[in-house]
């Protein structure tokens, strides 16, 4: 299979698994909520939240707290709203491959997406990250207004890097279900399935059966990339976009 872009998962795909780390702790105090209450909440609202559906983040917040019996003030929701930007950063480094992998992917002219499901802190912290550059274009539940399995939100990073479907590789961990609604909208699914996965913090677990790696490095050969485009070279991504081509999933991967 020919393919002309290759969109990734974000949470526990280009990033290490995710876990929740102290900063979650230093957010439920400030809103005046007990750590494991305020955890839960986070929990039972996520694709609420992750949708957009709740309002703008403080709001949000403030609503969350007080549902609980918590009352913070203007000071503590805002203290809480940029801890919790911290609280992505330190919760979910990125892997050490995926500045190289995602170079290597651009230097024999694919193209690259982000498809997450997320709040409004994933947009916010991204310009920070070195992937951001390697990048052609991210999607955000959080500005879509849907949630992986939607179609939507596929079909939107297709639309804005100008592929089509069937010329899409979606790489993800299998949180949301997202697999299974890659291959529902005509994208070719791969699974990774890092052995750090295991106690990763998702929701809507996939059970889609189908090729997989075990990291993103793991991609490259499959999509016959090797040799000097597959070598790490860190900080390339700065580097404008090499000639746009195809790249054929080898005879290595099953089909999905």
């Amino acid at each position: 299979m020919v393919f002309r872009a290759v969109l990734f998962d974000f949470f526990g795909t280009l990033t290490c698994a995710v876990r929740r780390g102290p900063v979650h702790t230093y957010v439920a105090e400030l809103l005046g909520c007990p750590p494991a209450v305020w955890m839960t909440l986070l929990d039972r609202t996520f694709y609420l939240r992750a949708a957009g559906r709740l309002g703008e983040p403080i709001d949000v917040l403030d609503k969350l707290a007080r549902s609980r019996g918590a009352k913070p003030d203007r000071r503590s929701l805002y203290r809480a709203y940029a801890a919790r930007l911290d609280a992505i950063l330190a919760d979910a480094p990125l892997r050490e491959d995926a500045v190289d992998v995602l170079t290597a992917l651009r230097r024999t002219g694919l193209r690259t997406a982000v498809v997450s499901d997320c709040w409004y802190e994933l947009p916010m912290v991204m310009p920070r990250l070195p992937v951001a550059r390697l990048l052609d274009a991210t999607v955000y539940s959080v500005h879509v207004g849907r949630c992986k399995p939607d179609p939507l939100m596929y079909h939107t990073a297709c639309e804005r890097l100008r592929v089509e479907p069937a010329e899409c590789l979606f790489v993800g961990d299998g949180g949301s279900r997202e697999l299974t609604g890659a291959e529902a909208a005509g994208l070719t699914p791969v699974r990774l399935a890092a052995p750090d996965l295991a106690g990763h913090l998702t929701f809507g677990r996939d059970t889609w059966q189908g090729p997989q790696v075990a990291t993103l490095s793991d991609l490259l050969p499959r999509l016959g990339i090797a040799g000097e485009a597959a070598q790490p070279v860190r900080r390339a991504y700065a580097q404008p976009h090499g000639p746009h081509r195809g790249r054929r999933l080898g005879a290595g991967a099953a089909r999905g």
